[in-house]
């Protein structure tokens, strides 16, 4: 009798290991590969939650307030509006140096993006990130991705007499209804 017992779990051990692989397979694993986007964005939105006062802003760096090359500050078509960009000109050096490094990174976006509220104040809607594609196709393989988005192509000959960059809109401190990587939100309005 003692013998039927001391068997019994000596095969059952491969069933649990068994269960608790099918348990690591089919819920913890999809999560952690679903969780690496989600991730991105709390660190993006934790990086930047100071940024909602433009005074801290400007003093982390964002301080050159970009304009178009008509001098236009507020970005707006039919589409729909970006609002006012704020550039922190250290995290693109590839726009000044053709020897540096292209990179991107969630929790330090190129740019911080304000909408004008009716009462002339400006708030924190999106962060943008940007990097120049000369340098970053020379650089890497394929186009630049965060959030499990692909970075948009715009071409020399842009309004803002940049040469041909890659970019990303994330509408993360204003919801955007066309999508929250579009680049212009039609909840956004420039004066």
């Amino acid at each position: 009798m003692n013998d039927g017992i001391a068997r019994r779990p000596a095969r059952r051990w491969p069933l649990f290991v068994g269960l608790a692989i099918l348990a690591l397979t089919v819920f913890v694993i999809p999560v952690a590969a679903k969780s690496d986007g989600q991730s991105d964005m709390a660190g993006a939105r934790n990086a930047t939650a100071s940024f909602h006062d433009l005074t801290t802003a400007e003093a982390a760096g964002y301080t050159v307030r970009v304009a178009d090359v008509n001098g236009i500050t507020c970005i707006d078509n039919p589409a729909g509006g970006m609002g006012v960009h704020y550039l922190d000109p250290g995290l693109v050096p590839e726009l000044f140096s053709d020897t540096a490094a292209a990179s991107v990174d969630a929790s330090t976006p190129e740019l911080l993006v304000f909408a004008p509220g009716a009462d002339g104040q400006e708030r924190l809607v999106a962060l943008e990130y940007l990097t120049i594609k000369a340098r970053w196709d020379a650089q890497h393989d394929g186009k630049p991705s965060l959030f499990g988005q692909e970075f948009n192509e715009t071409p020399a000959g842009n309004r803002f007499g940049l040469p041909a960059f890659y970019s990303l809109h994330a509408w993360i401190w204003a919801p955007n209804p066309t999508d929250m990587f579009s680049p212009w939100n039609p909840r956004v309005t420039c004066p």
